[in-house]
């Protein structure tokens, strides 16, 4: 028979295990801060005196988007405004209660736009048909007119680094596209700048932040519950690929911002048409005979995944654009 376990051995491999998810939870909270700081330095998102239209749809990333917003306004070299929207599509069983009472709670300045798009797009769309086409325009022009209406300058929606992959194949498969999903880009109106801050932002970092946070989130019911979409398939590839080839998504995700039209066959994006040989080098040519160089690029395009760097917001001499440091520690 064994001897009992010491008394205080539970207690101590309690603490042992509270002091590593700490741990773990401020590692994912500098990672967060720092990638979407970086984003926002990156592409100039946000400038001063912005009014920041935050779009929250309940879901795990409209609220990590949010809350990191916030945090990051407080040490910002510059002042911007964050006003939170959300539009209740009259969604049966939607809980419409729940945002208000969030936002109310968190201070934050916020509006609901109640539009009944769900009769429109069921009355629209045939049973089985995907909804999500049709939902989207709707959505994105009722989006518009509150942004003009809040005096918004930004609106900030929330996808991530794996739903601008998962947009790549499905042009590239589906479209014969060389197409992702820009991290900041004019409105369809011309009048708007819409910005995807947690655009180097991996999926499973807002669901961390999303369990630790307890956000109160609302399950989407109309478009993304549907099963078989184009979109969850794609998904489903990439998971494989990050499972069997570890750092492979990284890999894509940096040639999205690595590219040489010279090597490609679009016709507009590079004047083969007019080519000629000058006698000088040329840096969009290569050793046509050899093999293209293979250089493994790094794993993260933005800096080291877990490192004790915190990105930095600063001023350029314009003293309107963001910048970013990330200094070797804290």
């Amino acid at each position: 028979m064994s001897a009992p376990l010491p008394a205080d051995l539970g207690v101590s491999d309690g603490h042992a295990q509270a002091l590593r998810a700490a741990r773990e939870t401020n590692k994912l909270s500098k990672r967060l801060h720092r990638l979407v700081g970086q984003a926002i330095a990156d592409f100039a998102m946000i400038e001063a005196g912005d009014r920041v239209m935050v779009c929250m749809s309940g879901g795990k990333d409209s609220y990590a988007m949010l809350d990191i917003l916030l945090s990051l306004r407080e040490r910002a070299p510059v002042d911007f405004d964050i006003v939170a929207v959300n539009l209740d599509q009259k969604q049966p069983g939607f809980p419409e209660h729940v945002l208000p009472e969030y936002l109310q709670r968190q201070g934050v300045a916020f509006h609901i736009e109640q539009q009944d798009t769900y009769s429109i797009v069921k009355r629209l769309i045939p049973e089985g048909k995907t909804l999500c086409s049709l939902c989207s325009r709707l959505r994105r022009g009722i989006l518009y007119r509150v942004a003009d209406e809040l005096g918004a300058t930004r609106i900030a929606l929330g996808h991530h680094r794996d739903d601008i992959l998962q947009t790549f194949f499905l042009n590239l498969f589906h479209g014969g596209q060389l197409k992702a999903m820009p991290p900041k880009l004019v409105s369809d109106d011309g009048r708007h700048i819409v910005i995807r801050p947690l655009a180097y932002v991996e999926e499973a970092d807002p669901v961390r932040w999303a369990a630790h946070r307890q956000f109160p989130i609302i399950p989407c019911t109309l478009c993304g519950s549907q099963e078989n979409l184009q979109r969850k398939q794609v998904a489903a590839m990439l998971r494989e690929w990050d499972k069997r080839f570890p750092g492979r998504l990284e890999t894509l995700f940096s040639a999205l911002g690595k590219v040489t039209p010279s090597h490609l066959l679009d016709r507009n994006a590079y004047p083969f048409a007019t080519l000629q040989a000058s006698g000088q080098p040329d840096a969009n040519g290569d050793i046509a005979f050899d093999d293209e160089p293979c250089t493994p690029p790094r794993q993260d395009p933005v800096g080291e995944r877990d490192g004790a760097a915190v990105v930095q917001w600063i001023k350029e001499p314009s003293d309107r654009r963001l910048a970013a440091v990330a200094p070797g520690g804290e």
